[in-house]
């Protein structure tokens, strides 16, 4: 990955240009300082004493670019229009994990968009925050400590077989997944470990909002 312009040695909170709520971002920005905004997330207003290292994308959405490079924030212009403001994020960011806010919560089809990015790039430590959920790729073997009758749903974006699915209400060990098939949607913890590994896939976890600092701390252990 040495023709990755943009390397940082901690996680990495991205900005989208989606409805963002300033308590997930201040959240976000605690366990992941350095910000970039993809597009149109370079208009967010940032908690004070913050600015963003960078923004990435065809800048057809950035209100005020030469505010921001005044500010010495650096605009790294992509003007191909193949892939969306995530992906051409997620492939000249290189960090152990990337935290996105603003991808989730808006137009649907924008929603849709970043889930594909997710599915494209299984491998990366990538989680999708919003209000209500945050949201990943399952690689591996993942393991959570939840409690009883938290919100675990299973997602399938291409056919899958849960190989380890234990600590939830309806064990979906066995079973196969799709995306026009059965999926694992509404699933609930027992209370304790939560084990969950697939065949295939990816298969997208969705868990409530505040495992933030979970999710965060399992996917950054994963790349160690």
């Amino acid at each position: 990955m040495s023709d990755v312009p943009f390397r940082f040695p901690d996680p990495v909170t991205l900005v989208g240009g989606g409805p963002v709520d300033t308590n997930v971002l201040s959240a976000c920005i605690n366990l992941a300082p350095a910000l970039i905004a993809a597009d149109g997330g370079g208009n967010t207003v940032l908690p004070h004493g913050r600015e963003f290292h960078s923004v990435i994308g065809d800048m057809d959405s950035v209100v005020d670019v030469k505010g921001l490079e005044a500010r010495g924030v650096r605009m790294h212009h992509v003007a191909e229009q193949d892939s969306t403001d995530l992906e051409k994020c997620v492939t000249r960011i290189h960090a152990p994990l990337i935290l996105g806010v603003g991808f989730t919560g808006g137009r649907v089809d924008h929603q849709l968009g970043a889930l594909n990015v997710l599915s494209k790039f299984p491998d990366r430590a990538i989680a999708l925050v919003g209000r209500q959920d945050v949201c990943f790729v399952c690689h591996g073997n993942l393991r959570f400590e939840l409690v009883e009758k938290t919100r675990v749903s299973l997602f399938p974006m291409a056919p899958a077989r849960a190989v380890k699915g234990r600590g939830l209400k309806w064990s979906p060990e066995g079973i196969d997944f799709a995306p026009a098939g059965l999926t694992g949607t509404s699933n609930e913890a027992l209370g304790g470990p939560v084990e969950l590994a697939f065949e295939g896939g990816p298969v997208l976890v969705i868990l409530p909002q505040d495992e933030l600092r979970q999710v965060f701390d399992v996917l950054t252990e994963r790349q160690v």
